[in-house]
């Protein structure tokens, strides 16, 4: 089934593989998209589908270096490079939209940026500068209401800009610990206005940001991806995570979205997310589901074959093997990844893997 055709909403993908969303920190000066990126994509254009890295919706909501932006006219000419090279090779791609929120730096934001979360505070750990090093986390401020409006505003503003650069959809990052799951997680919102103190509070920010974007560019058009029991960045499970985020799987599957695209980190050492609750949010999201985390050929396949998954995500795969389709269905050997190259600026370890017929 891996390999097979498939339609999800508006769009026809050659096969079931979707390319994970991976930070690769490549982008240029003011967070632009260049050559280089599209090279790297167009090597991947046969995956049924490729989300793109994270790429923020704001100078605010940038938080680590040289990743890409989609908030001005030099971003979408830069992305404009990718988009129409991969519908040159025949693939789809969507732009997966983030605002880092309290993860980040302000040596890694343009002046006038600034770090903003749900609460006060400062994120536990540490963020790669490319001026000052490893740094702890800057402090950030809470956002007031109106802050929050400009935020849902941005996002749907990014998505409009998305469409007009050419990407076929877009994927909410809603995970990871980014902005909008910083307002997911009562681990990190100790807010006690409309936006945090309940299930509907914290799950408020998620649901009106995807009907902004739903409102810019359609539905249809729009994917979503969650990391319920994610550890990273600080956030946890809670006492309330399966209720919470069940309510939010059936809010959005009203919403007839693109897709939803549930992350399980354990693979990477995070707590597993339990096969239950993957299982619920499987039959309450009406459309389209994608399961990522540690698959191989052979589990994706059982995955699929057990209608766990519509699709399935690989992220380093992918990241090592330009040809992973191909060498999946060959049944070759993969390439191995090189973690010092998986954040740095240039082509090494990142255009210049080999290919089976190189």
């Amino acid at each position: 089934m891996l390999f097979d055709p498939v339609p999800i909403r508006s769009l026809s993908l050659n096969n079931r593989l979707v390319m994970a969303p991976m930070t690769r920190s490549r982008a240029i000066a003011a967070n632009t998209p260049n050559a280089l990126m599209a090279e790297y994509y167009t090597q991947r254009a046969s995956a049924g589908l490729i989300v793109s890295e994270a790429t923020a919706t704001s100078p605010n909501g940038l938080g680590y270096p040289r990743i890409p932006g989609l908030y001005d006219a030099e971003h979408v000419r830069g992305w404009r490079m990718t988009t129409e090279a991969v519908h040159a090779r025949g693939g789809t791609i969507v732009a997966q939209l983030v605002h880092t929120g309290r993860v980040a730096h302000v040596a890694n934001l343009p002046a006038g940026a600034e770090v903003l979360a749900p609460v006060d505070g400062v994120c536990p750990g540490e963020i790669y500068t490319d001026t000052l090093g490893l740094q702890s986390f800057s402090p950030a401020r809470a956002m007031t209401e109106p802050e929050i409006t400009q935020a849902i505003e941005e996002f749907a503003q990014s998505a409009a800009l998305a469409i007009e650069a050419g990407f076929d959809g877009v994927e909410l990052h809603a995970a990871n610990g980014y902005l909008i799951e910083q307002f997911l997680n009562p681990n990190v919102n100790q807010r006690t206005d409309g936006y945090g103190g309940t299930i509907d509070g914290r799950n408020r920010f998620a649901l009106e940001v995807t009907q902004a974007v739903c409102a810019a560019i359609g539905a249809d058009r729009v994917g979503i991806r969650l990391s319920p029991y994610g550890v990273f960045n600080a956030t946890g499970a809670f006492a309330e995570v399966e209720p919470q985020y069940l309510a939010l799987c059936e809010a959005l599957s009203a919403r007839g979205l693109l897709y939803l695209h549930v992350l399980d980190h354990s693979a990477m050492g995070a707590p597993p997310v339990p096969d239950t609750l993957k299982r619920q949010l499987r039959q309450r999201f009406d459309g389209p589901f994608i399961l990522a985390g540690g698959f191989d050929r052979a589990s994706a396949e059982v995955a699929l074959a057990e209608d766990r998954a519509d699709l399935i995500a690989f992220g380093r795969p992918f990241l090592a093997n330009p040809d992973l389709v191909e060498r999946m269905q060959a049944g070759a050997t993969l390439n191995t990844p090189d973690m010092a190259t998986f954040y740095t600026a240039d082509a090494k370890g990142y255009t210049d893997y080999p290919t089976l017929g190189s």
